[in-house]
């Protein structure tokens, strides 16, 4: 019976699928596809033309050193200034995202959001070059009062550097960098909160601060941490800025007030490719290599991390 009641139903064919659905499917896969063969391609050819500077003899290479007591300190110091870069503007930029979206009056929030989006256009030699004319001097006082009353702290050891162009300050200039990108992922994602949670919170007798302690937080947790992954991988891969502010002498050192600055990957890239040659040239592929491997390393720690609060992310 439920045969013959199927045979003499008609079938439904499927929907003709139309030619902007064609178009925009093909365009898609081909952008995910194109994603893709860029990434292949940058890690093939940085995997090729890294490995011989990899294996290459002291004597080879310009440094006089074998790869990793070469790139050791340059993975030190790229670390060490992203880090303190992340640790000043993940604060920052999480206050100022919750002013703009739940403190500050609409307009005036909305003209700080614009402000802050348009610090992300300004190129990073203009910040380079901040902190060389003005941030540096203007703090050097401030790295001499460290030395003097915090130097028993190994971080403010000393001796002060006369120039102020030290680590420290480029992971100031790093962090103000990074923070245009952070504040905008972090406003939209409080401004996501579901409204019946910060209500409910504030009917239950919780101050503002509370309830963004209570419901907003909880909430934005991995997106929080999606944007401190991504303005890290941002201070990781900088270059001009810090070449340009930074003193480095390509030494391993915790001390953040010295002269005496461990450099970065990019910014020793800038600094030494156009005077390289022969296998050098590999050995600074390679320490590219290390850096695309780190920051690969960073955005795939971070993605586990929002995978396991996605039920709670703002982000997904």
């Amino acid at each position: 019976m439920s045969s013959s009641v199927t045979k003499g139903r008609p079938q439904k064919s499927a929907a003709p699928r139309r030619a902007g659905d064609v178009i925009f499917s093909s365009i898609s896969f081909s952008a995910a596809g194109l994603i893709l063969a860029t990434l292949a391609g940058v890690a093939i050819f940085l995997t090729v033309e890294g490995v011989p500077g990899i294996l290459a003899s002291p004597d080879e290479v310009k440094s006089g050193e074998s790869f990793l007591p070469y790139v050791g300190p340059l993975v030190f110091g790229t670390l060490l200034a992203a880090i303190i870069a992340l640790l000043i503007a993940v604060p920052v930029s999480i206050g100022v995202a919750l002013f703009i979206s739940h403190y500050a009056p609409r307009r005036l929030g909305s003209i700080f959001g614009y402000v802050i989006d348009l610090l992300a256009a300004v190129p990073s030699v203009v910040y380079g070059a901040w902190g060389i004319a003005f941030l540096a001097g203007k703090i050097q006082p401030i790295y001499e009062w460290l030395e003097k009353n915090l130097g028993f702290i190994p971080l403010f050891a000393g001796p002060a550097s006369a120039t102020g162009r030290t680590i420290l300050t480029a992971s100031i200039v790093l962090s103000l960098m990074i923070l245009p990108i952070m504040t905008a992922i972090c406003r939209e994602i409080f401004l996501q909160t579901p409204r019946l949670h910060q209500e409910a919170a504030l009917a239950l007798g919780a101050t503002r601060w509370e309830m963004a302690r209570l419901a907003i937080f909880p909430y934005a947790r991995s997106g929080i941490v999606s944007a401190s992954m991504l303005g890290l991988g941002r201070a990781l891969g900088e270059t001009m800025a810090v070449a340009m502010v930074l003193s480095a002498s390509g030494v391993v050192t915790f001390n953040l007030i010295s002269s005496t600055n461990p450099s970065t990957i990019a910014a020793n890239i800038a600094l030494s490719f156009g005077e390289a040659s022969g296998l050098t040239v590999n050995a600074l592929v390679a320490s590219g290599l290390v850096l695309f491997v780190i920051t690969f390393a960073v955005n795939f720690v971070a993605r586990a991390i929002v995978d396991r609060r996605k039920e709670f992310s703002g982000a997904n």
